[in-house]
């Protein structure tokens, strides 16, 4: 587990590789998610709880949460230094397989995903449980029960495909400045059912500029007076933005107020300083190829900002027809590390598609 995966989300710092990141992080309040993340998956393996062996680092980097959920736990080596690091999970993952691991279980991001390629290649099946800011592999569960749900039937034999999937990552301080610049990092073996594993992260093609536009166009005409807008990130929703003439970051929040740029790349304790009191619309775009809607890449957009903005009625979701088409017939999700918000969230959604086109689509929990 890697212990500070996504804690640079909700303060819209878009990744934590680096502990000095971390620190910033720490300092605009961000804490720790991933322990809980990897509690989750583990309840699901309760079935196979005296059957099972469970090789992890010590502390933080999986003993804990796999004793608090009831596991028997062998270490496998130790920390080096202070704090853990990438290269504490290489050789975690480098003694699993020397120990004849038979699945590894990662609870991070995309960087995390890069650093067991590293270590194990092809060995044994993997599967990621998310946890990170970016997401663009296509190793990852839908969510972390997702995730114990797949090792369960794996496990049971319940599942016996594995197929190589991509490594995606992306250079964090490119990304930081708006600017999406992502490569294929490798494969890595996982175990296959399209209800448990997300599909790739989908480029945006110059095809789809026409409809994003028109989409834009129909929000414009439709936005309320006073009243605060949250655009999220992607091309699709920054249309919006574009349209205006306004100011703004391809890959955080913006907020507009009556045609206003008011707040660009707001974190999660900004969002909630503005809007506090205020009427407020979120306006989100699902990530391509993956059916995100809340829980990747905007995670500024957390569970105490959709309760203050007035939860489901305040999502106006909009995407191109493409994308909707792309993710056949399988549901948005949801995943905002509150399991009772995300079931509040679930449901049938209008999706803006184009100009005066709707298309009823259902959300779920990841």
């Amino acid at each position: 587990m890697n212990p500070i995966a996504g804690m640079g989300g909700r303060v819209g710092l878009k990744g934590t590789d680096g502990w000095e990141t971390v620190e910033k992080a720490i300092k605009l309040g961000a804490k720790p998610w991933a322990s809980e993340r990897a509690k989750r998956m583990l309840r699901e393996l309760t079935p196979l709880r005296e059957e099972i062996l469970i090789l992890t680092y010590p502390g933080e980097m999986g003993e804990n949460a796999a004793r608090e959920a009831g596991f028997r736990v062998e270490l496998v080596g130790t920390i080096e230094g202070e704090r853990s690091t990438a290269e504490d999970t290489k050789r975690a993952a480098r003694e699993m397989l020397k120990r004849n691991a038979v699945l590894l279980l990662f609870v991070g991001g995309d960087g995390t995903a890069r650093d067991i390629y590293d270590a194990i290649d092809l060995s044994i099946p993997v599967i990621g449980v998310p946890a990170g800011v970016k997401m663009y592999s296509a190793v990852f569960s839908t969510g972390p029960e997702r995730a114990g749900q797949l090792a369960l039937k794996y496990l049971r034999g319940e599942i016996r495909d594995v197929e190589e999937r991509e490594v995606m990552d992306i250079d964090e301080e490119k990304f930081r400045q708006g600017i999406f610049a992502v490569r294929l990092y490798g494969y890595l073996k996982v175990p296959y059912h399209r209800r448990y594993v997300v599909g790739g992260k989908s480029p945006t093609s110059a095809t789809e500029r026409m409809n994003q536009e028109a989409i834009a166009v129909d929000i414009l005409e439709n936005m309320e007076k006073d009243t605060y807008y949250l655009i999220g990130p992607g091309t699709t929703a920054k249309m919006i933005l574009k349209k205006l003439g306004c100011d703004y970051t391809l890959l955080g929040v913006d907020i507009i107020y009556n045609g206003k740029l008011v707040a660009k790349d707001a974190n999660e304790r900004e969002i909630l300083r503005t809007i506090r009191g205020k009427r407020a619309k979120i306006v989100v775009s699902p990530l391509g190829g993956q059916g995100y809607l809340l829980g990747r890449g905007n995670q500024q957009i957390s569970g105490e900002v959709l309760k203050e903005a007035g939860g489901k009625k305040s999502i106006i979701i909009v995407a191109t027809q493409n994308k909707i088409l792309a993710l056949h017939g399988k549901p948005l999700l949801v995943d905002t590390n509150d399991r009772e918000m995300d079931e509040l969230l679930s449901g049938w959604y209008p999706v803006v598609i184009g100009y005066h086109e709707r298309m009823m689509y259902r959300v779920a929990p990841g």
